[in-house]
């Protein structure tokens, strides 16, 4: 057993740090997200659930607009695309099916 606070930190973007934990089949991350921040429009092959802990996040998902804050949650599914930005500081955690191989340290 592993606790997060051990777990190397990756610089996802300018003011997004994920700590990340990969099992066979599915990578689980929490990131933390400066108000500001900004994750560019993209798309992957990994579905994915974005959960939101802290904060405001708003993201453009498949063209539609969602405001995501504490308690709130959002399944992407493959190969849609999608951005955001942190409206306040934010604290996510996004969970990725298969493995989010480029995640890994």
């Amino acid at each position: 057993m592993t606790y997060l606070k051990d777990v190397a930190p990756k610089e996802i973007a300018p003011g997004i740090t994920g700590y990340y934990i990969h099992g066979d089949k599915h990578t689980l991350g929490r990131l933390e997200i400066k108000k500001g921040s900004i994750v560019p429009e993209h798309h992957h092959m990994h579905e994915q659930i974005t959960y939101i802990l802290n904060g405001q996040l708003d993201m453009i998902i498949d063209g539609g607009q969602y405001s995501l804050t504490a308690g709130m949650y959002h399944v992407i599914y493959a190969n849609v695309s999608h951005s955001a930005v942190a409206v306040t500081d934010c604290v996510v955690i996004d969970t990725f099916s298969p493995v989010r191989e480029a995640y890994k340290i």
